[in-house]
């Protein structure tokens, strides 16, 4: 059944990250800083990326000391994300498109150290009270709705299509 598990929670995050990487390939120039609820295209895409990040280290402590991170501290300023107020800086598509790929292969290396014992355990993100397990869910959730709010945005604004991924993510 763990294998079964592993291998679900892989694919779903595969298959949605690669949904928000398509938007970002395909959203037009003039899109990037556009609306998109109450955060411009780019921070609404820096948002969902930052987020599955966060919830994929073993301890909210984690997240800064990646080396990913580290090498793009120009990037992640600070930290605004973490803090109750509005984000003001924006992202190049260069940089997510790099966030992307960093958070797909830590999907992938986190779900596959991933034991029986550790879902079952607190998820260590408080005020969540929920299992290992449960934050996995939830995370591809939070991915899920935001590349469902970009790519609404620019099908609507620029009839752009978003194709959905329902199997195959290795070869996406």
């Amino acid at each position: 059944m763990l294998d079964t598990l592993k291998s679900l929670l892989t694919g779903q995050y595969q298959a949605s990250l690669w949904m928000l990487q398509r938007c970002l390939e395909q959203c037009p120039g003039a899109a990037w800083d556009q609306p998109v609820a109450n955060l411009k295209f780019c921070q609404a895409a820096f948002h969902a990326l930052f987020f599955t990040d966060y919830y994929l280290c073993a301890s909210p402590a984690d997240l800064k000391l990646q080396t990913f991170h580290q090498q793009h501290a120009a990037e992640f300023r600070d930290y605004e994300e973490m803090e109750p107020r509005q984000q003001r800086w924006t992202y190049d598509r260069a940089f997510l498109r790099s966030y992307v790929q960093h958070c797909r292969t830590k999907s992938i290396e986190v779900i596959q150290q991933e034991t029986a014992e550790s879902l079952a355990a607190a998820c260590g993100f408080a005020p969540k009270t929920f299992s290992r397990a449960e934050l996995h869910v939830y995370n591809i959730r939070h991915i899920q709705h935001h590349a469902a709010q970009l790519s609404l945005r620019l099908r609507l604004d620029f009839d752009e299509d978003i194709s959905w991924l329902g199997t195959g993510w290795k070869e996406a």
